[in-house]
């Protein structure tokens, strides 16, 4: 690492390696998770597809939170009104999503187990997608808003 000062194009590889790792790894995360969402669904014991409803939760989740990084000026230190709504409807959304396997199981649409694990899956996607915004969400070069 003594030869990478000095040199930018060395620590622009390093940290596109980093970026990779990362993305591969939020890939893998996200992989995990729907696949516990299709063995809630398609095993032969609970074989019942209303669980597959969570991918509307798992789609719209984000959408708030990048409408309002879009609008609101970063150049005030405090939290803005805007980012202050995106984060509530998106902790709707996610709470949502963890409800709706929970009321299907009450009302004997799905099986508990199937249940159990729609939530294992429901809590690995969300934790992906926390990831992407954490590991992605700086405005440097490697920053989805570049999408």
């Amino acid at each position: 690492a003594a030869g990478v000062k000095g040199h930018p194009e060395v620590e622009f590889v390093v940290v596109a390696m980093a970026g990779i790792k990362a993305l591969i790894s939020l890939s893998f995360g996200g992989a995990i998770g729907l696949m516990f969402l299709m063995l809630g669904c398609a095993l032969p014991e609970y074989n019942k597809y209303w669980p597959l409803f969570v991918l509307f939760f798992y789609i719209i989740s984000p959408i708030p939170y990048c409408i309002a990084t879009r609008v609101v000026d970063d150049t005030d230190a405090a939290s803005s009104a805007c980012k202050e709504l995106a984060i509530f409807l998106t902790t709707g959304i996610v709470v949502s999503a963890f409800g709706l396997p929970i009321i299907f199981a009450r009302a004997t649409l799905i099986h508990w187990g199937a249940c159990s694990l729609v939530l294992t899956g429901n809590i690995i996607i969300f934790s992906t997608i926390l990831g992407f915004f954490v590991v992605f969400g700086t405005n440097d070069d490697f920053s989805w808003q570049q999408w």
